[in-house]
């Protein structure tokens, strides 16, 4: 699929919450962080769900069952059903119930939500290696997974067991800080068994055909915080997509994406949902979005005028993707987004 070079954000005349009819929401960074709430997520939901549009959850994090991240979901005053959630398990059973024969035997190496996520496809769960397994599913297995499991996995995998990952994030964030993600793990198979895992995860095709197979969307948007998952994830399936900056990213590494990395909105917080989104018009050879004008200029970014500090990072997108072309902007974004106090 060609994808044309994204060159600055777009603009809605409408509320994006009327203009698509899902939201795939990414959770961790998005609707909450260390398991509370971020400001404005639980109010913003509940409108857009109020106002037509599905609400779907959409995790890399394979450990949790759909249930459990339902019920915290729920708790947070984000009312919630097993069936809004799909999580990279689910993507990853699919992937492999579609190679190995139906009721086969799967090696785990990860936690609850992947054994049910297996079941769910009529595959059986085991944990040895001496089972008989079809195929190797790795998934994060929380912080005491034990160092065996891997043993597990390196065993079958060098028998010529097809091995499969629910997805390779290298960390993820906890209530302690960033940890060690599901990708390191991989990473430790890999060393020990030269081998390459099938990938389901975002940003991956088979993620993004989870979620439209489960929630039917027709014209869905992608909302996230991660521009090498989230934003990559809607490139790859060429849907839109909403980038918040509430977690990871910030205006820096976001003025620098490569073309996969581009989001087609930008804004704070999920009251990016509720609202249209301004224009980014070239003129003059620059970009203006509200009261900001943005050049790339020999030493750098340039802005001038004033206003709401959203409209001039949108406004240093337009430069920044524009002077990038079909790689990363190099130019020094450092002065122009710190008159935005971003």
């Amino acid at each position: 699929m060609t994808q044309t070079v994204r060159t600055r954000p777009e603009g809605s005349e409408r509320a994006l919450s009327t203009a698509y009819d899902t939201a795939l929401l990414d959770l961790d960074g998005v609707v909450y962080a260390g398991g509370n709430a971020i400001a404005h997520a639980v109010d913003s939901l509940g409108t857009a769900h109020a106002q037509g549009m599905r609400l779907a959850y959409v995790t890399n994090n394979a450990f949790r069952t759909p249930d459990v991240v339902a019920a915290h979901l729920t708790e947070l005053g984000i009312p919630t059903g097993a069936s809004d959630v799909i999580t990279s398990a689910q993507a990853v059973a699919r992937l492999i119930s579609e190679q190995v024969p139906a009721g086969a035997r799967v090696l785990v190496i990860g936690g609850e939500g992947l054994r049910v996520a297996l079941r769910e496809r009529g595959l059986t769960p085991v944990e040895s290696a001496d089972d008989d397994p079809a195929a190797v599913a790795q998934g994060y297995g929380g912080l005491e997974l034990p160092w065996g499991r891997f043993a597990e996995a390196g065993y079958a995998i060098a028998r010529g067991v097809p091995w499969f990952a629910s997805n390779t994030d290298l960390t993820i964030p906890s209530g302690r800080g960033i940890a060690p993600g599901n990708g390191a793990a991989v990473e430790v198979v890999r060393i020990a068994t030269g081998a390459e895992p099938q990938v389901a995860g975002k940003p991956l095709p088979p993620m993004h055909r989870e979620t439209i197979l489960r929630t039917g969307a027709v014209r869905p948007i992608v909302v996230g915080d991660r521009l090498d998952t989230d934003i990559e994830g809607a490139f790859n399936g060429g849907v839109d997509s909403l980038l918040v900056l509430t977690g990871v990213t910030d205006a820096l590494r976001l003025l620098g994406a490569a073309p996969e990395h581009r989001p087609t909105y930008v804004d704070a917080d999920l009251r990016g949902l509720l609202t249209g989104q301004p224009d980014v018009v070239a003129e003059g050879g620059g970009f203006r979005c509200g009261g900001w004008t943005a050049t790339a200029g020999e030493e750098g970014l340039e802005l001038e005028g004033g206003g709401e500090a959203l409209d001039g990072l949108r406004a240093l997108c337009g430069a920044a993707w524009t002077a990038g072309g079909g790689r990363g902007c190099l130019l020094d974004g450092g002065k122009a987004v710190g008159r935005l106090g971003l």
